[in-house]
């Protein structure tokens, strides 16, 4: 795991302390070693920029930037099956001259261009430099685990892991891509490709960009598409098969995330997720796996006493640090640095906590975020049989009113639930749940107009892809998964210098878990079933049945007592009137609504304060 910058610059006016400083900027990503590769030519300056945090072939010859004959590389994450791949190439006669899976990238690409992609079995984003080409190819991995961010305006072209890097560069022109500001506030992120500023992209998952010095163009691809696998026919295939199938799968995904030369840990919640990931660990090691666990004071709350229970049963290393609410508060004003775009998602603060904590004892650390994407574990696909209800419904010439007293009964929801009647997509449905805003209460906190346009979903809405169900994980899987909890996990973890890795989002997994039936994954309203029946080949059912609890975060109380003085702050008519964007009026209605509980969707409000602490943080 590292992060890497750089430019190609044709007005010839960048210099290597620019480049310097562009690194210097993401530090926290790579503290263990950085280096440049810069360049005059007749008609650009071209740099690469590397920081390293060193996983895998601990020495010096391994860092990057890394050139070989006419290649050179920046490269961020893990190629896990690198050792197999090196073998074939060896095999081809190829000489290497260190252990690092870096190395092998290089080679493989100068073996078999862009198809090289299709051998990994990993998370990356890496650029490549081909000084004989004049262009630079980019690749991002499948799911999207690792970021790449891009800036192309007035003949500079900047890259780097995170969008801080620009600012440290003099041309860069910072200027607020305005239509992102409403959609952050709608969904608390901004969604791939766009980005809070004007000229600055985010690569989208399993794409791959070339960009080429003469022609000045910017191509981009799709080399991966989860809706690939969705749109094949289900397997005809029996529970138990698939559950065997699926169970190997996840064995070969975690083991190779145990590929590492420094120590390695799993997050264990307690929850299934974890549980399933510790479990296919410790029972093919023969050393006790590292396991880690926050706890709580709040008994209510606190998952880590069955965390503790599940270490013991499956004999783990298990290392459980209490926290308080506090601990996770004094985080908030770190929030701006490290998500360097407005990011809505509170749960970044305790996934900042326990990164901080495994560093004390681990550079790598497993995770199991995407078990609700590939297995269907969301409360919102409880909405789905309501839906088809209403598919069938809205088809009879009823009165709306009618529709909502039958399937609805929520008079404040009737406008939202008026637009599924209109388009009752389970896309369209996935889209409503995750709004915060009606799009007219929406427009009147701002200054400008924006059209409802900027929220179009059309190109997620697949009549290949069949099954209400297959629909609407196709869309999570490449929107809330990408630009939601994998931002998180990349910052919060990278915050610490603390290595993640995702199991459950190993291409492989989703690739077959999107062909199985439907009802082996959503069954009878039970959430993740193939998931659960494995689990409880290694922990007992009932040791597992309990309600999820999930990890507490206060973000109403705070708002109406510790966050006060910051919203009187950021929300006050000065700040407001200066910053120029929204309407005071509206925004001092929403806050008191909200603090008075009037409006119980206290996520607005929070939203909004961290856009404000985002502006005030790097546009001031």
């Amino acid at each position: 795991m590292c992060g890497f910058a750089g430019f190609i610059d044709f007005n010839k006016k960048s210099s290597q302390e620019e480049l310097i400083k562009m690194n210097d900027a993401i530090q926290h990503r790579g503290p263990d070693a950085a280096d440049y590769f810069f360049k005059k030519e007749e008609n650009k300056h071209i740099g690469l920029g590397h920081r390293r945090l060193s996983i895998i072939d601990l020495h010096e010859s391994a860092n990057q930037p890394m050139v070989f004959n006419n290649l050179t590389i920046v490269f961020n994450g893990e190629v896990y099956n690198y050792k197999e791949i090196k073998q074939e190439l060896l095999a081809k006669g190829r000489v290497f001259k260190t252990q690092s899976d870096t190395e092998v990238i290089l080679q493989s690409f100068d073996e078999w261009k862009e198809d090289c992609v299709h051998k990994f079995i990993g998370m990356f984003s890496f650029l490549i430099y081909d000084k004989e080409k004049e262009e630079v190819t980019v690749f991002r991995d499948r799911p999207g685990v690792k970021p790449f961010h891009y800036y192309w305006h007035n003949n500079v072209f900047l890259f780097a892991s995170e969008i801080k890097s620009f600012h440290e560069h003099s041309q860069f022109v910072k200027e607020l891509n305005l239509d992102a500001i409403p959609q952050f506030l709608q969904y608390g992120h901004i969604s791939t490709p766009n980005s809070i500023f004007k000229n600055v992209k985010k690569l989208d998952s399993g794409s791959l960009l070339k960009f080429n010095f003469s022609e000045k163009e910017i191509e981009i691809k799709k080399y991966w598409n989860v809706d690939d696998y969705y749109k094949k026919p289900k397997l005809i295939i029996s529970f138990e098969e698939a559950k065997k199938q699926t169970k190997e799968l996840l064995k070969s995904a975690c083991n190779y995330r145990m590929v590492s030369d420094v120590p390695v840990g799993v997050f264990l919640s307690g929850g299934y997720d974890s549980t399933l990931v510790t479990s296919l660990l410790q029972t093919t090691s023969s050393q006790k796996i590292k396991t880690f666990t926050i706890g709580v004071d709040d008994e209510k709350l606190n998952e880590a006493t069955f965390a503790k229970e599940t270490a013991k049963h499956l004999g783990t290393e298990h290392t459980e640090v209490y926290c308080t609410s506090q601990q996770m508060f004094d985080l908030i004003d770190d929030l701006p640095f490290y998500y360097d775009e407005p990011f809505g998602d509170s749960s970044a603060l305790p996934t900042m906590l326990v990164s901080k904590m495994a560093k004390k004892e681990v550079t790598v650390a497993l995770s199991a975020d995407g078990g609700d994407e590939v297995f269907a574990g969301y409360n919102r696909y409880d909405y789905i049989p309501k839906l088809q209800q209403i598919q069938k419904i809205s088809k009879l010439p009823l009165p709306f009113s009618f529709i909502i007293d039958k399937f609805i009964k929520n008079e404040k929801e009737a406008k939202r639930y008026k637009k599924l009647i209109k388009d009752s997509s389970s896309v369209n449905l996935a889209d409503i749940l995750n709004r915060a805003f009606e799009f007219e209460d929406l427009k009147k906190l701002f200054k400008y107009s924006f059209s409802e346009s900027i929220f179009d979903i059309t190109d997620f809405k697949s009549k290949e892809i069949k099954g209400s169900l297959s629909q609407i994980m196709a869309y999570d899987y490449k929107t809330y998964l990408l630009d939601d909890i994998l931002m998180k996990v990349d910052r919060a973890t990278m915050s610490s210098s603390l290595e993640g890795r995702e199991p459950l989002l190993d291409h492989r997994v989703i690739e077959f878990a999107a062909q199985l039936p439907d009802e082996y994954k959503y069954r009878k309203g039970s959430k993740k079933h193939i998931l659960k029946e494995i689990v409880h080949e290694y922990v007992p059912k009932e040791m597992m049945e309990r309600p999820k609890m999930g990890f507490a975060i206060p973000v109403l109380k705070w708002l109406q007592t510790s966050l006060k003085e910051k919203l009187e702050h950021y929300l006050s008519e000065t700040f407001i009137v200066e910053q120029g964007i929204f309407n005071f009026k509206e925004i001092s209605l929403l806050k008191e609504n909200i603090l008075n509980e009037s409006d119980k969707h206290y996520q607005k409000l929070w939203y909004l304060l961290m856009f404000q602490m985002w502006h005030q943080k790097w546009m001031n």
